[in-house]
C-alpha cells in the first residue's frame, strides 16, 4: 500500500496536474473573495470551493505521510510544513469569527509554495537556494549593516534641512531601503550637498546589492543543473 501511494503522489503525472490545477484554482478563489459587492450566492460558492480544496489538500497530506518511509521526517521537512500550513487556517477558522483570523487566512497564500513540488524549474530554484544558503545569510547581514549606515548617514546630513522627512534614523531607514535597492520612489530625497554626495555613494553600493545575489543565484542554478542525474526524467516524460 505504501509503495502504491508513493507511485500516485510522487510519480503520477495526472496527480501532479490535478494538484497544480487545484492550487491555481484555490489562489484564484482567494483573489475573487477580495472583490467588493459579491453576492451571497457567490460567497457561498467560494466557501464550498474552499471546503473541497481543503479536503483534497488534507487527503494529499495524509497520503504523503502514509507513503513516506519516515513520516515524522516528512512532517518536519519544508514541503511537509507547507502542506500542513496550507490547510491549517481553514480548520482554525471553523466555528470562529473570520474577522479575528485575517492573519491566519493570509496563510492560505502558502499554497503557492506547493507548486514547487510539481514544477521542475522551481525545484531547481529550491536546490540553488540550498547551495548558496550560507552565502545569502552572510550577504543579508552585510546588506542590513549597509542599510543601517545609510539611514544614519542621511539623518546626519538632512535632519536640519528636512526635519519632517528625516525626523529620526528610523525615518531614514525607508529612504535607505528604497535607495540601496535602486527603487528610488522620490518621496524623500536629499537637498544638501553633503546629503547628495552621500546618496550617490549609497546608490552605487545599491547596484552591488542587486548584482551580488543575482550572480550567486545564476551560479547556483548552473550547479543545480549539473548535480542532476543525466537519466533523470522530466515531468512530461522526456529525458534530461
Amino acid at each position: 500500500m505504501r509503495v502504491r501511494l508513493r507511485l500516485i503522489v510522487e510519480d503520477s503525472p495526472r496527480f501532479e496536474f490535478a494538484a497544480s490545477t487545484l492550487i491555481v484554482v484555490s489562489l484564484a478563489a482567494f483573489c475573487v473573495e477580495t472583490l467588493p459587492g459579491l453576492s451571497p450566492t457567490t460567497m457561498s460558492a467560494l466557501w464550498w470551493m474552499e471546503c473541497v480544496t481543503v479536503l483534497a489538500f488534507t487527503a494529499e497530506y495524509i497520503c504523503r505521510l502514509a507513503a513516506a518511509e519516515h513520516p515524522w521526517r516528512f512532517a518536519r521537512s519544508f514541503l511537509g510544513i507547507v502542506d500542513l500550513v496550507a490547510v491549517l487556517p481553514f480548520y482554525l477558522s471553523l466555528g470562529m469569527d473570520l474577522r479575528s483570523l485575517r492573519a491566519f487566512r493570509l496563510l492560505r497564500l502558502v499554497r503557492i509554495l506547493k507548486l514547487a513540488r510539481y514544477n521542475l524549474a522551481l525545484q531547481h530554484l529550491r536546490r540553488a537556494v540550498a547551495l548558496v544558503r550560507e552565502e545569502l545569510v552572510v550577504f543579508a547581514g552585510i546588506a542590513a549593516v549597509l542599510i543601517f549606515v545609510a539611514a544614519v548617514g542621511i539623518y546626519h546630513f538632512e535632519h536640519e534641512q528636512q526635519p519632517n522627512e528625516f525626523a529620526s534614523v528610523f525615518h531614514g531607514l525607508w529612504w535607505a531601503i528604497v535607495t540601496l535597492t535602486t527603487v528610488g520612489y522620490g518621496d524623500a530625497y536629499p537637498v544638501t550637498t553633503g546629503g547628495r554626495v552621500f546618496a550617490a555613494v549609497v546608490v552605487l553600493l545599491g547596484i552591488g546589492i542587486v548584482a551580488v545575489p543575482t550572480g550567486l543565484f545564476a551560479s547556483a542554478l548552473s550547479r543545480a543543473r549539473e548535480m542532476e542525474s543525466p537519466n533523470e526524467t522530466h515531468r512530461d516524460g522526456r529525458r534530461e
